[in-house]
């Protein structure tokens, strides 16, 4: 199974190049990169990158998270997947380009 991190562009290619990154700026300020589930990704862009047109979505692996994936309470009280690690680009299963369409971001979920 997937977890989502909506990444922008420099955080992607910074990524790619180290091979892993401590997340965006929020993530550095709260202690662990805030992730979404698959029904999250679409409020979590909407609510957080309203007209960016530099995201990339990254799927990644559950199970190569292991113990340092925790689900807790965020907004709501619904539970958000929270990665308390670096995010490695050993993590990632795709990356897919999140196009900005009539003002809202493309969802590229299979």
């Amino acid at each position: 199974m997937a977890v989502y991190k909506i990444l922008r562009a420099p955080e992607w290619e910074a990524l790619v190049a180290r091979g892993r990154i401590a997340g965006a700026p929020i993530d550095l300020a709260d202690g662990f990169v805030h992730l979404s589930s698959a029904a999250q990704v679409e409020e979590t862009a909407a609510r957080h990158f309203a007209g960016r047109a530099d995201l990339v979505l990254v799927a990644l692996d559950e199970a190569r998270l292991g113990e340092a994936l925790l689900w807790e309470v965020s907004r709501g009280g619904a539970l958000f997947p929270h990665l308390h690690r670096d995010l490695a680009m050993t993590d990632v299963l795709w990356s897919r380009p999140m196009p900005l369409v009539d003002g809202r971001h493309a969802i590229p979920l299979p």
